[in-house]
């Protein structure tokens, strides 16, 4: 099998993620080992961080075609090429996302080489836990999912699997009636061809896939976000965001925002509300951040703050919510 290897050097700083939850992404010590699969041949791809600069992709495919395009697949998913200097220099000294751009300036957004799968797996977070998701896309993975016996490592199920899987198969492995029927018509309209999710016109396929039922706005910004590199999504409907932005914009633990109040806050990092969002949430997990910007307005201070016409008042949160 020819192997085909590059080197890439980060434009901004740059560190490897860990493993994926659902098994096809591994980590051993500082090598990334992956399954991809292009146009329905495989490639196994080994990333390394060998210096702090540069980065070494290695891939092993039938033909040398196949490994090549398997490397741009994952240099896309890791991010590797994403100049962020633009939205480093704007943002890092915003009041509420500028601790965590500072503090990580290697924070990118964990893409998957191939959108369906982002589109895929959006369909099997809706409305639970992530943790019992992770736990129906590592039966999914197991199951359908395609296997390097030389290695172990295993790949998704293509669209066309999927489209052919029977409903009640997949309920079986904890997907309800409605989403499992959603998956299956999205990777029909995939498999088929009817909606090309490579495509540079993004917004035609999202039309496509919302017309089916059970795919809302939030399983699209996902599949943009994740899948099609489109930084500018904000997935509105995470639950961590609601209630990020609830307590910001009302001082109470236990609000939840909408989406729309979730979009809202977001809008003012235009272009960058998806890379702004996984920063918000990182920072408000972190210590040093959370004791900064605590206590939060107390239920008395937050009723004499806000107009009839709600929004934000106190000095402390416009300054959020100003980049």
């Amino acid at each position: 099998m020819p192997e085909v290897r590059q080197t890439v050097r980060p434009r901004r700083v740059f560190r490897l993620p860990g493993g994926a939850r659902d098994g096809v992404l591994r980590r051993h010590g500082r090598v990334l080992e992956r399954l991809v699969h292009v146009e329905g041949e495989s490639a196994i791809v080994r990333v390394a961080q060998v210096a702090a600069d540069e980065v070494l992709f290695g891939a092993r495919a039938d033909d040398r075609a196949t490994a090549e395009e398997a490397i741009v697949r994952m240099r896309f998913a890791l991010g590797v090429d994403d100049d962020l200097r633009a939205f480093h220099d704007r943002f890092r000294r915003d009041p509420l996302i500028g601790p965590s751009v500072r503090l990580r300036p290697w924070l990118r957004i964990h893409r998957r080489p191939d959108p369906f799968e982002a589109l895929a797996w959006a369909i099997t977070e809706q409305l639970i836990e992530f943790s019992r998701a992770v736990e129906i896309q590592r039966r999914i993975v197991f199951r359908l999912g395609r296997r390097c016996a030389a290695t172990g490592l295993r790949d998704l199920p293509d669209a066309a699997t999927l489209a052919g899987t029977a409903p009640a198969l997949l309920q079986s492995f904890d997907l309800s009636a409605g989403r499992a029927l959603a998956l299956r018509r999205a990777a029909r309209e995939v498999a088929s061809g009817r909606t090309d999710l490579f495509a540079a016109d993004h917004e035609h396929g999202w039309r496509r896939l919302r017309a089916i039922p059970g795919i809302g706005r939030w399983t699209i910004e996902m599949l943009g976000l994740h899948g099609q590199g489109r930084h500018d999504l904000v997935p509105a409907g995470d639950l961590n965001l609601i209630k990020l932005v609830a307590r910001l914009q009302t001082g109470d633990p236990h609000a939840r925002a909408t989406e729309e109040e979730v979009r809202a806050f977001f809008a003012p990092y235009e272009g960058w509300g998806g890379l702004a969002a996984m920063h918000a949430s990182r920072a408000a997990r972190d210590s040093d951040y959370a004791a900064a910007y605590m206590p939060w307005p107390g239920r008395n201070s937050l009723v004499r703050a806000r107009a009839a016409s709600g929004g934000l008042r106190s000095s402390r949160l416009r300054a959020i919510q100003s980049p």
